[in-house]
């Protein structure tokens, strides 16, 4: 479903944020993506969503490419950032209807839609209320609803778990398995290790711009923890 092909990415001419970067996230995959900061982990995640433009290589998403079909990409993908920016002179109700707008949601379906993630994640109250008056966790759970609510065929996150009550990603990785097995792809990046060891069937791992370890969470992992795995490659030169 994403076909990413020698991807390099420089924001300064000189050191590359990606270094011929390739992966392939298939159809039902939920791919794990971690590496420390600065790593290339978001670099990745934007330049597939056509946030960003990359130097050299190729990434299509449903075989429709980001530089050459940005619109046909982005009309069947969501992507949360690991910073909930919203427009917060709107109310919850409002953002979510402008979402809902964008990618031309029949009514009753958004209404439904909005209602069941509402209750999910416990903000039905708040929708009414201007979003400058919600906390950081509760944007994060905006965010997410807003980005479910057209049912992605392609879903990336970064960072989704941060400002979450362990509810709120309890619910998250149930709705990401439930994705998963009605063929959704899904790429996030995270630092809880333990998350990606349990929820993910494939792992890669990036450092310094080049992917160092990508494949099947069970080859990656035999008989030691990802976190042991990733603090070995960390400590390679």
């Amino acid at each position: 479903m994403i076909q990413i092909n020698h991807v390099s990415k420089s924001y300064d001419g000189k050191k590359k944020a990606l270094d011929d970067v390739s992966l392939t996230i298939e159809k039902g995959d939920i791919y794990g993506f971690v590496g420390h900061n600065g790593a290339g982990k978001t670099t990745l995640l934007k330049s597939i969503a056509g946030i960003i433009d990359f130097d050299q290589g190729e990434i299509t998403v449903a075989g429709m490419s980001i530089k050459d079909d940005p619109l046909g990409v982005k009309g069947i993908l969501s992507y949360i950032p690991d910073n909930p920016d919203v427009y917060e002179s709107l109310s919850g109700n409002q953002y979510l209807a402008f979402i809902s707008d964008v990618f031309m949601i029949p009514k009753t379906e958004r209404e439904n839609a909005i209602a069941e993630y509402a209750r999910l994640f416990e903000i039905e109250s708040a929708l009414a209320n201007p979003i400058a008056s919600y906390s950081h966790g509760m944007k994060q759970k905006l965010v997410i609803i807003s980005a479910l609510i057209h049912k992605p065929k392609v879903f990336l996150l970064d960072e989704p778990f941060v400002g979450l009550d362990p509810k709120a990603s309890f619910q998250l990785k149930e709705i990401l398995t439930d994705m998963c097995a009605k063929g959704t792809s899904i790429f996030f990046s995270t630092h809880v290790l333990e998350v990606v060891e349990k929820l993910c069937n494939k792992i890669a791992i990036i450092k310094e711009g080049k992917i160092v370890a990508s494949g099947l969470t069970t080859e990656i992992i035999t008989n030691k923890s990802l976190e042991d795995i990733f603090m070995e490659i960390q400590k390679e030169s």
